[in-house]
């Protein structure tokens, strides 16, 4: 079992029942998934781009990317309907928790000049959304072997049904949020 999985069972789910006084430990706010996403404009001129950014993506989450295609088509982009434009994975289970772990800890300390991620990024259901600029900060990528810099999104989906509850399930979490 994973260290944050433990901490959310032993500690967590107490404190956040005192707090906001639930009467069953099933209503406790707790992580549902993790979609990772990374874009690749370029993909649609040069096959290979996406090839690496898929590469990078599984090292850093451990799972093979799904691969993402047009919707539309847009002239002024010279996108058509059903290219391939991205990659996608999304993590459950103990694979999930790993992985917030990983990127609390270690990737975003990593980045440079941090002060917190922003704590208001919450979509109004309890859904976390963080942009990450570059993949360098994780430490399974090595610098040298990267072609490209790329930025990626994570999507941390929880239970919660206010931002209210969902920032404390993160804060107990260690999420370094901005003062």
């Amino acid at each position: 079992m994973s260290r944050l999985k433990e901490q959310y069972q032993n500690e967590i789910v107490d404190e956040m029942t005192k707090k906001f006084g639930y009467k069953n430990q099933m209503e406790v706010p707790k992580l549902y998934k993790v979609v990772v996403n990374m874009g690749v404009g370029e993909a649609k001129d040069n096959a290979k781009v996406l090839e690496s950014a898929m590469s990078d993506m599984a090292t850093i989450t451990g799972q093979k990317p799904v691969i993402c295609k047009a919707k539309k088509s847009v002239a002024n982009f010279k996108l058509r309907e059903g290219m391939n434009i991205g990659c996608k994975v999304t993590l459950r289970g103990e694979r999930m928790y790993e992985f917030v772990d990983r990127l609390i800890n270690l990737a975003l300390p990593r980045v440079r000049d941090f002060r917190g991620v922003n704590p208001d990024a919450f979509d109004g259901r309890g859904n976390y959304a963080l942009g990450i600029r570059e993949q360098l900060i994780f430490p399974e990528i090595e610098y040298d072997q990267v072609d490209k810099v790329r930025g990626l999104d994570v999507v941390i989906v929880t239970t919660a049904k206010t931002d209210e509850e969902a920032r404390e399930l993160l804060s107990q979490f260690n999420m370094p949020f901005r003062k």
